[in-house]
C-alpha cells in the first residue's frame, strides 16, 4: 500500500497546505503556560493541549487533512452519494478521528482495531460513524485486516506512514511556533512516528531542537536508530496502548535526520505525569501523552533553562485507570 515511501516525504510545505486545508475542521488547541509547572520543570513549559482536539486527540489534523486531499484529488466524485469508503487500522485514536473526518465529507469508515483496545476508543470510533473489524493484539494482524479492507474496494488510510497524514499532524507545532516563536526545544511521543514527523518539519523550520520519547515498553524506535534499520519484531509491553505502533518506513527516515534524540520512560513515569497533569494543569491526559511530562522529570538536564514546548497528544483514557494513577500519587 505504500508504493517506495521513502521517496513520497512530505515537507514543510506540505504542513503549510495542510494547515490551511483543516483549519476551518479542526480546533487551535490552547496553549497552556503555568509558573508552578515552571518551577516544578525546571524550565519554561509551554503545553499544547491536543487532548482538547476534537476526538480527544491530534489524530483528528492528519485524519482532516488525508480525507480532504481526497476530495481534492477527486473534484469530480466531490458531490457524489456514493463515495469509496476509507479504511484503517488504530488502536483507537486515529480511528475515531478517521471516522469522523469521514463522515463530515460523506463518506463511511472501517477501522479495524485490536481486541484489547480501550473500550471508550471503541465506543468513540464507533459514536463518530466508524465500522469496528477487530483482530489480535500484533502488528502484523493490524496490517492483515488492513489489506483484507482495502481488497474489498476501500481506500486505505495509513494511521501514521503517510505523507497527507504526517503534513496534518505538524500543524499543531505550527500552531504552537507561531504563538511561542522563542522556544528551544520541542518534546514529542513517539509511536508510529505521524506526529513527531510532521512536528519535526515544523520544528527544523524554526530552528527548533526535537526530543522524541517513547515507553520502555515499546521502543522500538530506540531499537531501530541503535540499529540503523526499522526493528518491527518488538513486542510492545505498556500502558500507552497509543505508542503500540511499529515505527513507519517514512517516519524512520525522517526521525533519523530531523529528530535530535528519543529517550524512553517506565509505565510508572508515565501514571506519576498523568498525576502532575491533573494537578499543576487540570488536564485528563492518557499514558500516551504523559510521556513528555514524565521525560521532562526523568532527563531534567536536557531541559534546563530551556523554552520547552511538549505536545499532549491526546486524553482519551479509561476513567478508572485514571482514577488510579492520581490516587496513587497523591
Amino acid at each position: 500500500m505504500n508504493t517506495n515511501p521513502k521517496a513520497d516525504l512530505p515537507d514543510i510545505t506540505d504542513v503549510h497546505l495542510a494547515w490551511t486545508r483543516i483549519r476551518d475542521q479542526t480546533t487551535s488547541t490552547p496553549v497552556l503556560l503555568d509558573p508552578d509547572l515552571d518551577e516544578w520543570a525546571g524550565c519554561r513549559l509551554a503545553v499544547k493541549c491536543e487532548n482538547l482536539q476534537r476526538t480527544g486527540s491530534f489524530k483528528f489534523r492528519g485524519a482532516s487533512n488525508a480525507i480532504l486531499s481526497l476530495e481534492e484529488a477527486n473534484a469530480a466524485e466531490f458531490s457524489s452519494d456514493n463515495k469509496r469508503a476509507v479504511a484503517t487500522h488504530s488502536s483507537g485514536n486515529h480511528g475515531a478521528a478517521l471516522a469522523l473526518a469521514a463522515r463530515l465529507n460523506n463518506r463511511a469508515a472501517h477501522v479495524v482495531m485490536p481486541q484489547n483496545s480501550v473500550p471508550a476508543k471503541i465506543d468513540a470510533v464507533r459514536r463518530y460513524g466508524g465500522t469496528v473489524h477487530f483482530c489480535e493484539d500484533n502488528h502484523s494482524a493490524r496490517e492483515a485486516g488492513l489489506e483484507e479492507l482495502v481488497d474489498q474496494g476501500m481506500i486505505p488510510i495509513h494511521p501514521f506512514d503517510r505523507r497527507e497524514i504526517i503534513a496534518g499532524q505538524g500543524s499543531c507545532a505550527l500552531e504552537l511556533f507561531a504563538d511561542h516563536p522563542q522556544i528551544d526545544v520541542l518534546v514529542v511521543p513517539v509511536g508510529g512516528g505521524g506526529l513527531i514527523s510532521g512536528c519535526a518539519l515544523a520544528a527544523a523550520a524554526q530552528g527548533v531542537t526535537v526530543i522524541g520519547v517513547e515507553p520502555e515498553g515499546a521502543a522500538e524506535t530506540v531499537a531501530s536508530l541503535d540499529r540503523g534499520q526499522r526493528v518491527v519484531d518488538l513486542a510492545p509491553d505498556t500502558i500507552a496502548d497509543g505508542l503500540r505502533a511499529v515505527i513507519g518506513v517514512r517516519n524512520f527516515e525522517m526521525i533519523r535526520s530531523l529528530v535530535e534524540n528519543v529517550v524512553t520512560v517506565t509505565d510508572g513515569e508515565l501514571r506519576a505525569a498523568q498525576s502532575v497533569a491533573w494537578k499543576l494543569l487540570r488536564q485528563v491526559i492518557e499514558p500516551s501523552s504523559a510521556t513528555v511530562i514524565a521525560a521532562i522529570t526523568r532527563y531534567p538536564e536536557l531541559f534546563a533553562d530551556k523554552h520547552v514546548g511538549m505536545i499532549i497528544s491526546g486524553g482519551n483514557v479509561l476513567l478508572d485507570d485514571w482514577i488510579d494513577a492520581i490516587r496513587e500519587h497523591e
